[in-house]
């Protein structure tokens, strides 16, 4: 049995915890509250996630050191970002625990076909560049000798441990949708084919990568089962809640601008359009190889994040 210290208590924190759990490991999750899941073999503890000298003294002796932190605001990732990741860089260095970054498809930018972990990082948006920055900075110390380090990527993620203003499904497209709601999403096309990454997933990618000797010094992308569509999300949540399926009708652009000039986040999400207005679909076969991991089924995924956001099913489940 070894120890694990996962930074972050939201839901990806929480299921990596669980999944190093349910492996036999002892875990450390720790968050600015301190708080965190109530898990045999889980010790919660606060730091903050910019204390490079807090987080060394935590890791020490650790087998690993999971960076599933995300920064106070959507907004300000370029000011956010730098100083966390560098201080999770200074405390992997320091102590020799393993560095297993959760990170997401930002960095690649926009990207005709599936998208692959071989890739090149060619962002074009702020948020994309900072998160590109983050993995080569990770990549150069480890192939230096440095230290150890890996990232887990990630689609747009939904789970029943998610605050539902936290996953863009669960806020703009499952729960208008389970209401019996229309579905009025910022952007996109509502019939392109997207990848949606079940929580649960990420964290047994995870703890895989934290407890392996294989996995180290390239990126990961996590399995993600079927693309949906919104149209087809929405109509598939609002069959679990037996309701008709909504009208799905991106907001007009005009309106979007208009909007942006007075919300920040209207004007952050819209730099990141290029993963809406067409396919964005994330190819995990080299994960599944390698691990032997899979996605969980989408209506296995869909029923429990419903039921966790509280929505009643009607008598029969949906089938993906």
């Amino acid at each position: 049995m070894a120890r694990h210290v996962v930074v972050g208590s939201g839901g990806i924190g929480q299921a990596t915890a669980a999944a190093l759990v349910e492996a036999g490991h002892e875990v450390v999750i720790a968050s600015r509250s301190g708080v965190g899941p109530d898990l045999p073999g889980v010790r919660r503890v606060a730091v903050e996630a910019t204390d490079a000298r807090a987080l060394t003294a935590l890791a020490e002796g650790a087998a690993s050191l999971v960076n599933a932190v995300n920064p106070p605001t959507y907004t300000h990732w370029e000011r956010d970002w730098p100083p966390m990741a560098a201080a999770f860089l200074a405390a992997a260095r320091a102590s020799g625990s393993g560095l297993v970054i959760i990170g997401n498809l930002y960095g690649y930018g926009p990207v005709d076909g599936p998208l692959r972990p071989d890739l090149p990082l060619a962002a074009t948006d702020v948020k994309g560049r900072v998160r590109a920055r983050m993995w080569t900075d990770a990549l150069a110390a480890h192939n230096a000798g440095e230290l150890r380090a890996t990232e887990v990527r990630a689609s747009d993620y939904f789970g029943p441990d998610v605050r539902p203003q936290g996953s863009v499904l669960q806020r703009f497209v499952l729960g208008p949708a389970a209401a019996g709601k229309a579905v009025r999403p910022l952007d996109g096309d509502p019939d392109a084919a997207h990848s949606w990454t079940f929580v649960p997933d990420i964290g047994a990618l995870a703890a895989r990568l934290a407890t392996s000797d294989s996995g180290w010094g390239r990126a990961w992308h996590v399995p993600s089962g079927m693309p949906r569509s919104l149209t087809q999300a929405a109509a598939d949540a609002a069959a679990f809640a037996g309701r008709p399926a909504p009208a799905v009708r991106p907001l007009p652009r005009a309106l979007v601008r208009l909007l942006g000039a007075v919300m920040p986040i209207v004007r952050e999400v819209s730099a990141t359009a290029y993963q809406r207005d067409r396919d964005f679909v994330i190819d995990a076969t080299e994960t599944e190889a390698a691990f032997g991991l899979t996605a969980t089924p989408w209506d296995q995924a869909l029923a429990a994040t419903l039921t966790g956001m509280g929505v009643v099913p009607a008598a029969a489940p949906v089938k993906g």
